[in-house]
């Protein structure tokens, strides 16, 4: 569900290589942002979700690489480190937010907090298309092709490769213990995701890695924040 707040202005486009990134703004409201990642394959709403619908800030939402508004790369390329790289502009333009990923966004989102925990106030993955990614487990060997460029969101491209991006787990905790160690606010990183593949649940282990509910989750980011300021 959506919560209705008008029409909402034009997207932000922010350049990232090649690319032309649309930075959504769904909510106004002074404060600390949001920042929304979603999953794989989707796009960002023109409405608040309703699960955030209760920020006390801002709420911003970016369209990945291939998704939504966003370039369309010609032939593919996609990793999720360029994703990163995509949340990193998005940051570089609003300056340290929280951020709720969703599916593949959750894995994005623990990637930018530990790549730039002075930026991020919180990262919060939770349940989503992409979550698991390709795992570390020999995959398919179906080398796919496609032979009509439509250049249409979601990128065909963005749907197999993201899909099929290996996770191992110590490098995932990698990032966590990087947002640990040196992210502003403590938990840096939470859980709220059901679904636990091999490297959540490496995640999730980490001392100092919160689990928790959504709601739970970005109430205390919300006090957090505003207690920052």
């Amino acid at each position: 569900m959506t919560a209705a707040v008008g029409s909402q202005p034009p997207p932000v486009l922010l350049t990232h290589g090649r690319v032309q990134l649309a930075l959504h703004q769904l909510g106004d409201r002074e404060g600390s942002p949001l920042l929304l990642l979603h999953g794989l394959g989707e796009r960002s709403p023109r409405e608040v979700p309703e699960r955030v619908s209760e920020w006390s800030g801002p709420i911003w939402h970016l369209d990945f690489t291939g998704h939504g508004g966003s370039t369309v790369p010609t032939g593919g390329g996609y990793t999720a480190e360029v994703l990163m790289g995509d949340a990193d502009t998005a940051l570089t333009h609003l300056g340290p937010s929280t951020i709720l990923g969703r599916g593949l966004g959750g894995y994005i989102a623990l990637l930018i907090a530990g790549a730039r925990p002075d930026l991020v106030r919180g990262a919060i993955i939770a349940d989503g298309p992409g979550l698991a990614g390709g795992g570390i487990e020999p995959g398919s060997v179906v080398v796919h092709r496609f032979v009509s460029a439509l250049r249409e969101t979601p990128d065909p491209y963005a749907l197999v490769e993201l899909a099929r991006d290996i996770r191992p787990p110590d490098y995932a905790t990698s990032f966590a213990r990087q947002a640990l160690q040196y992210g502003p606010i403590d938990p840096p990183v939470t859980v709220a995701s059901v679904h636990r593949p091999p490297w959540v649940t490496a995640v999730a282990a980490e001392f100092g890695v919160w689990e928790a509910s959504l709601e739970d989750a970005l109430a205390h980011y919300a006090e957090a924040t505003v207690a920052a300021h």
